[in-house]
């Protein structure tokens, strides 16, 4: 396991750049952390880094969103959170997306882990309260 650590929001593209570096031949990123750590905005550095041309916000609702980069490749934005059950994702057909090729960037993976590739990245976003940076570790 890895850690790295971010003081400030500037830091974030760095961050990003240097997970998708580190697993160049990956498609599905896993985001999870305690409420308000982060997992949205680190995502939205991702799709930056990605050429995502897109407004990129949270699908908690809609529990995906699709966004386009720069190359027309698209980018799939998942939130698990508001799921009560597996069904709820077979329903979206979420097995399409998870292995189009395409990115893949889930919030709340740890909801429904078992239905996830076996070697998607799992991202694990945590708080420190001394300084309020994240403790980012994969």
């Amino acid at each position: 396991m890895a850690t790295l650590i971010c003081k400030r929001l500037t830091g974030l593209d760095d961050i990003s750049r240097s997970l998708l570096r580190h697993f160049p031949d990956e498609r599905v990123f896993g985001f999870s952390g305690p409420m308000g750590a982060g997992k949205t905005t680190l995502i939205k550095s991702f799709c930056r880094v990605l050429g995502v041309v897109d407004v990129v916000n949270s699908p908690t609702f809609s529990i995906i969103n699709e966004y386009k980069t720069d190359r027309n490749d698209s980018v799939y934005h998942f939130d698990f959170f508001r799921l009560a059950k597996a069904e709820e994702l077979y329903d979206i057909g979420y097995e399409d997306y998870l292995f189009s090729g395409h990115y893949c960037l889930i919030e709340w993976p740890e909801k429904f882990e078992e239905l996830l590739p076996d070697n998607f990245v799992y991202i694990q976003i945590n708080i420190n309260e001394k300084d309020q940076s994240r403790i980012i570790t994969y």
